[in-house]
Formats: structure tokens, C-alpha cells, sequence
């Protein structure tokens, strides 16, 4: 499911490029695509047998806002310590990067609604298939917490395929999914991570990742205040992540020990 739809998309927007670029249509269509799909697998159409099932295995039900709030700040607070992280990864060994397109002879409204949509797409696919109906099935099978991992290592090789096989840009991917994880789990509903995950791609896509090549490892020019910063972030933001996340189990728990009551 999560190849088709990024398969789609890069047709829609390869034709668009091709033909239209200063009106980005293939945005408009992947957008109403997207919601047919998400309506699909939440059971709001098709086979009426399933769609129960469907919608169990998506998980996306709606939260309460205390909770859904604190997802966002742990899930929000993550990327920024994945962008400081990021970047002093990448002074301090070789990072391949990520291969992006040349959007400097598109017009501006084209670039940001195809990073948009792009990020949407992304979000909404992996996250319904991986933390959706992949590891909730491994949680309901008994595994747990452990289907996180589990999830996040499946995950490896298919971010490895179109960034690298090397050991710091797996790092970072299992970071990024053991979080997006962490949030599916926690919560038992994938509408936070679709959120957090959508922002992430824009963030990264959008800021972090087209200056890649203007950063000097330290090696060769020191480390300036700059990478002190960074460091100083990441260290920062990964802890009070954390804490959110605790807090987050914390909230969870309260909740259901009130159903219970």
C-alpha cells in the first residue's frame, strides 16, 4: 500500500511537471485520493463484511484532547532534537544525504502545495500501514512494546533503499520510526503520528536537507558555535521528548484506569 501510493503520487506529480507546472493539480488529485483511501481503510466504504475490521486494523480513532495534545508535544519536541541530531550527525561523519529534486525553475506555489502534499502522502501511507495495521497487529499478537522495534527494523531496509545502506542514515530512520512508534503504542490510535510524521517531512525536506551541502564536518573547520548549538538542541529536546512521552504513558493509563471505574 505505502509503495502504491508513492508510486501514484510521483506519476501525478512527473505528469503535472511535465505539462502544467505552474498549477499544481497533482496535489488537488493525490489530496482526493488520500481521503478515498483513508475512508477505505477506516471502513467508511467498500465491502461491508470488513469494514469493522478495516477500521480496527487502522487505528485511527479519534483521542481525548489531553492526550492527543500530548502526543503532539512529545511527538513535536522529538523533531526538533531529529533536526539538531541531524546535523551534527552530519559534521561529525560522511552522510550519503538525501537525493532531492531541483525545484528552482518551479514557481513558488508549486514547490510549497508538492512539499504539502508530498509530506501527506508519506505520512498517511506509512503510518497507516506501518503503525496502523502492521504493528498493532504484532501489539495484538502479544508482543507489546516490542512490536515498535520490530516495526522500526522492518522499516530499515526501505528507507536504506532510496538514502543508503549506512549506519548513521539508519540511525536516524530508526529514531524517527521508534518515536512514531512510541506514539501508535501509547496511544493506540495514528492520528497523532500522521500529524508529527506530515511535519517532519515538510521540516526536513523543506529546511534541513537542501542545506546539507553547505555544512563543513568538523574536521576540517572546527567546531564553530553552530554545531554547539546543535548539539546543545538535540541533547536538550531529546530529553524533554521523553519526559512528554512519560508523561503521555502516564495520562493513558489514568484514562483507562477511569473507564475501568
Amino acid at each position: 500500500m505505502t509503495a502504491i501510493v508513492s508510486g501514484v503520487w510521483a506519476a501525478l506529480l512527473l505528469a503535472n511537471l511535465a505539462r502544467a507546472p505552474a498549477f499544481p493539480w497533482s496535489s488537488l488529485v493525490m489530496a482526493l485520493l488520500l481521503w478515498a483511501l483513508w475512508s477505505f481503510l477506516d471502513g467508511k466504504w467498500g465491502a461491508v463484511k470488513n469494514r469493522e475490521a478495516r477500521r480496527a486494523y487502522l487505528r485511527a480513532a479519534p483521542l481525548p484532547r489531553r492526550v492527543y495534545s500530548w502526543a503532539l508535544v512529545a511527538g513535536l519536541l522529538w523533531l526538533v532534537f531529529l533536526g539538531g541530531f541531524w546535523i551534527v550527525l552530519e559534521q561529525l561523519v560522511s552522510v550519503p544525504g538525501n537525493k532531492l529534486p531541483d525545484f528552482s525553475a518551479l514557481p513558488t506555489f508549486t514547490v510549497i502545495a508538492t512539499l504539502i502534499m508530498a509530506a501527506a502522502a508519506g505520512a498517511v501511507s506509512e503510518e497507516a500501514g506501518f503503525r496502523g495495521y502492521f504493528q498493532g497487529s504484532l501489539e495484538r499478537s502479544g508482543l507489546g512494546a516490542a512490536a515498535i522495534l520490530c516495526t522500526a527494523l522492518l522499516m530499515a531496509p526501505i528507507h536504506a533503499l532510496t538514502q543508503g545502506f549506512v549506519w548513521p542514515t539508519l540511525l536516524f530512520y530508526l529514531l524517527v520510526d521508534c518515536m512514531l512508534g512510541a506514539l501508535a503504542y501509547f496511544t493506540k490510535s495514528i492520528r497523532p503520528g500522521v500529524l508529527v510524521h506530515a511535519l517532519g517531512l515538510f521540516m526536513f525536506f523543506g529546511v534541513i536537507w537542501p542545506r546539507d551541502k553547505d555544512r563543513v564536518p568538523i574536521w576540517q573547520s572546527g567546531a564553530d558555535i553552530w554545531f554547539c548549538i546543535h548539539l546543545s538542541q538535540a541533547l536538550l529536546f531529546a530529553i524533554l521528548s521523553l519526559l512528554a512521552l512519560k508523561r503521555l504513558a502516564r495520562l493513558v493509563k489514568q484514562n483507562f484506569d477511569a473507564k475501568l471505574v
